[in-house]
């Protein structure tokens, strides 16, 4: 079962967050949502590197977790956007990408390409995983 945070705040807000059992066609509807969010803050500009950026950080968790869950978190800031996706895998996110004519491994070479910024740390509330996140910032794209 999925299960959306309640949003405190009227309107939008400034965050949504919710936990996920992703499968091959949810990144549709969490980019559907982010681009909700981000029409809302007045950022149309990040729709599709934001967009495309979190299409590969579920499709990595779709690829390599077990139980397809995770958590998705999406920030607004004053200089743009913070998107982050929990999981329980434990292993670093890595790029695979060594032919140029594979048809994965490119998800994070990608990611790196259309955000500003980029990263991931590993759970510290004892449990195994990590959090991968990515910024994207609305003054450097206009």
């Amino acid at each position: 079962m999925n299960h959306a945070t309640d949003l405190p705040e009227a309107g939008l807000g400034a965050r949504y967050g919710g936990s996920f059992t992703v499968g091959d066609h949810s990144a549709r509807h969490l980019r559907r949502i982010l681009r909700a969010y981000l029409m809302a803050w007045q950022m149309p500009e990040l729709i599709d590197a934001a967009g495309l950026a979190l299409t590969e950080l579920v499709a990595n968790v779709v690829r390599h977790v077990p139980g397809r869950r995770c958590s998705v978190l999406m920030l607004r800031q004053p200089e743009g956007v913070r998107v982050e996706v929990t999981d329980v895998y434990p292993s670093p996110p890595l790029s695979t990408a060594v032919d140029e004519l594979a048809e994965g491994g490119r998800g994070l070479l990608l990611t790196e390409a259309v955000t500003d910024r980029w990263g991931w740390q590993p759970l510290t509330d004892g449990r195994p995983g990590k959090t991968v996140w990515f910024e994207c910032d609305a003054k450097a794209r206009t």
